[in-house]
């Protein structure tokens, strides 16, 4: 892993904000991620991680604050933006046809054609060997890349998903809850995968996750969003597990939510 004191990150991004009318989502959010590292994103339910992942990928733009890109600032006026920038977003949905090949779906909208127009023809061989050799060096060796996506496992699909990312150039790539809905056996297949990316040394992984356990288990650093705002931030080394589950909570002390769990049951108790 770099040493992230000393090595330039892919990304930073600085005092970004978001308002939507008067509501703000995102308030001065500052935040980076290297190449080798993964940064988990933790925060619970309106910490404002899908504004910020939707603002790095180029689906709206910032209020204000700023996106830097090996140092230069960037500015994304649409997805398309932010995939030239070398910013690779796997969603929660994958955007996988299930009905469609392996192959096809490694390709959408990127087929490789070979021959003059209006003649030409896709070259699946081609297609197939480069669908099965990425897929393998991320850990999953798909036989047949012309079987229907909807034959694999979810966690294949996952690193399908990965797998085109970065063959179409993500030199950040984020994961949106890419554990989630997931067997324990396939959430494995998942995080190993995120273990061999992260191993190459030149990809940076922002791990968005509402699970504290795979976060400890694949993470070198954290951020911990709530309210829109940063509330803590450190090293896997500067973190201990009590400290992950208070951030986790919003910043609340467990005694503090046992103690209000215990006044409910008492009051339940007391009403009837």
């Amino acid at each position: 892993m770099p040493d992230s004191n000393t090595s330039q990150p892919i990304m930073r991004v600085e005092a970004l904000t978001k308002k939507f009318g008067p509501f703000t989502a995102l308030n001065g959010i500052d935040f980076e991620v290297h190449a080798g590292e993964v940064h988990a994103l933790l925060g619970d339910n309106g910490a404002g991680k899908s504004t910020l992942i939707k603002i790095l990928s180029g689906v709206h733009k910032p209020t204000s604050g700023r996106i830097l890109i090996d140092g230069r600032e960037a500015e994304f006026d649409s997805p398309r933006d932010a995939s030239r920038a070398g910013i690779g977003t796997v969603y929660q949905d994958l955007a996988l046809n299930p009905l469609m090949s392996v192959t096809r779906n490694f390709f959408m909208g990127r087929e490789i054609s070979r021959g003059p127009k209006p003649f030409s023809w896709l070259a699946m061989d081609e297609m197939a060997r480069i669908t099965h050799d990425e897929m393998v060096k991320i850990g999953i060796d798909i036989s047949d890349p012309s079987q229907a996506v909807g034959t694999m496992s979810g966690g294949q699909r996952q690193t399908l998903a990965i797998a085109r990312a970065i063959h179409f150039g993500a030199r950040v790539l984020i994961l949106d809850e890419p554990t989630s809905a997931l067997g324990q056996k396939q959430q494995m297949e998942v995080l190993k995968t995120i273990q061999r990316v992260r191993l190459r040394g030149d990809i940076a992984i922002i791990f968005i996750t509402h699970n504290e356990v795979h976060a400890k288990l694949v993470a070198d650093r954290f951020t911990f969003l709530a309210l829109g705002e940063v509330i803590g931030r450190g090293t896997r080394a500067d973190l201990e597990g009590e400290d992950i589950r208070h951030l986790m909570a919003g910043g609340a002390n467990i005694s503090d939510l046992q103690k209000q769990l215990e006044a409910v049951r008492l009051s339940g108790r007391a009403a009837s």
